[in-house]
């Protein structure tokens, strides 16, 4: 990280830029900016959960903040029966577990998500993330918009090293499946006026390339293709304006409303064009298929159709 100035500075907020520049932990806003982190530090409530690699994370992070693996602490899990990987687990018990007793949250927290914040690909942890806590029931959660990259910016900022370690609470998941849909929901989807909404790369979207672990080249039959990529400013770690979104979506083919399905490959990218859709735009008739082409051509599904044929 930058300077350990940083790390003085933590020591010496004022109780008057605290006053000066805080809001309401309740109101969970989707996206806070790095004033908002600075002027809730050390409120009671509010746990910000650092996604950053253990090694980056030990050297400096937010005060305060919890780290947790994407890949390890059981946000995703590979299905038993059929070896599809990735997906939002099946028994939710032990996520519930994990987030309780490791990260310190409870079902009255404000959780703040602080992802890296280099580019789409990793923002695409939080707002799976940011999913997952809304599928579990969880409204009160935020994302600090261009992650730490974008509070390291300001080296006035105040960071922390080492290890925080979380006081136990525990937490109940109130499941929502209908955030989530099925590989059912979308066969059937272009019959029910369902749009499908690809946030893949276009290459992947046209067939020219694919996931190692699909089966298959292509896209859905009918989808309208998103990437994640567009979303974030060139690619970064900072979402768009609602003014520069609704350009792109309306470029895409993509409405602001109406009843919608997006995928990518394994649920990923495609929870980066629900935020967006849902959190932004404010559609909250926007799922995510969790499975993705990974599911959808592992279990041949049908009408997978590749725009460009290479031999």
């Amino acid at each position: 990280m930058k300077s350990w100035k940083r790390l003085a500075a933590g020591l010496g907020i004022g109780l008057a830029l605290v006053l000066g520049l805080a809001r309401t932990a309740f109101g969970a806003e989707p996206l806070v900016d790095d004033k908002w982190v600075v002027a809730n530090l050390g409120k009671p409530g509010i746990v910000f959960v650092d996604l950053q690699s253990s090694k980056d994370y030990l050297e400096a992070h937010v005060p305060g903040a919890v780290n947790s693996n994407y890949g390890k602490d059981g946000w995703r899990a590979e299905r038993k029966a059929d070896k599809v990987p990735d997906m939002l687990p099946q028994d939710l018990g032990p996520l519930a577990a994990m987030i309780g007793t490791k990260l310190g949250i409870d079902n009255a927290t404000h959780v703040v998500l602080i992802p890296q914040g280099n580019n789409a690909l990793d923002v695409g942890q939080a707002t799976r993330i940011y999913w997952t806590f809304k599928v579990l029931g969880h409204d009160n959660v935020s994302i600090l918009n261009g992650g730490m990259n974008a509070y390291t910016d300001n080296e006035k900022n105040p960071v922390q090293p080492g290890l925080v370690k979380a006081t136990p609470k525990t937490f109940k998941a109130n499941p929502r499946l209908e955030l989530v849909a099925s590989m059912e929901d979308v066969k059937k989807a272009g019959g029910q006026g369902v749009l499908l909404v690809d946030n893949r790369p276009e290459d992947q979207f046209v067939g020219i390339a694919k996931h190692p672990k699909a089966t298959a080249y292509g896209t859905l039959a009918g989808a309208k293709n998103l990437p994640n990529q567009w979303t974030t400013v060139n690619g970064g770690g900072k979402f768009r304006s609602k003014a520069q979104l609704e350009a792109l979506y309306k470029y895409a083919g993509v409405p602001e409303t109406g009843e919608q399905i997006n995928f990518c490959n394994t649920g990923h990218w495609a929870s980066v064009g629900w935020f967006v859709s849902s959190e932004i735009l404010g559609n909250k008739h926007a799922r995510v298929y969790d499975g993705s082409m990974v599911e959808y051509t592992m279990l041949k599904g049908p009408n997978v159709e590749a725009k460009v044929k290479l031999d």
